[in-house]
């Protein structure tokens, strides 16, 4: 039995329930707090080294390299039994809406950076790590339902693929 489903096991019913009910929202939270660790990953050892005067272009290549990691996990996990749309034009739509979550990402910085004058790793983190980043995923997330991966069960749950895959071997 995979550990999710044990874990599951464990917790009450209510809670159980309700965890099912907005799995698709969890999983979009997980691939969220990865995407998040990759980006301000990126930004700091891009800041603190070789960008170090360069902090916006610094998080907008973090916010880049965690939105191609965050197509693949939304894709393949989060939004795994979504789709309605051919890949190519899937693709093109998600890297659309994260672009325009790059730059929904970005105001919160550069406001903080340009329009308030504050040059504190407080304040780049804040605005650019924490308000920036919530922003963004909000967005997201309901652009991705509503434009990218609108049809919801399009494509067979992991479970169903791997029954059928049993079943080809058996014949």
């Amino acid at each position: 039995m995979p550990l999710v489903r044990r874990l599951l096991g464990r917790l009450p019913e209510p809670v159980r329930s309700l965890v099912r009910e907005h799995r698709e929202l969890i999983r979009f939270a997980a691939v969220g707090g990865t995407t998040f660790l990759i980006d301000n990953g990126v930004w700091y050892a891009l800041k603190l080294t070789v960008l170090d005067d360069k902090v916006v272009t610094a998080k907008a290549i973090g916010v880049l390299v965690a939105v191609i990691a965050s197509y693949v996990l939304s894709r393949e996990w989060s939004f795994h039994t979504r789709g309605g749309r051919e890949r190519h034009h899937e693709a093109a739509l998600f890297f659309l809406v994260s672009g325009i979550g790059v730059g929904v990402n970005l105001l919160p910085l550069y406001a903080s950076r340009h329009v308030f004058d504050l040059h504190s790793e407080v304040a780049d983190f804040a605005s650019g790590g924490v308000i920036g980043m919530l922003l963004a995923t909000g967005f997201k997330f309901w652009a991705m339902r509503k434009f990218v991966f609108p049809q919801a069960d399009a494509r067979p749950p992991v479970q169903e693929l791997r029954v059928v895959r049993e079943q080809l071997d058996v014949a």
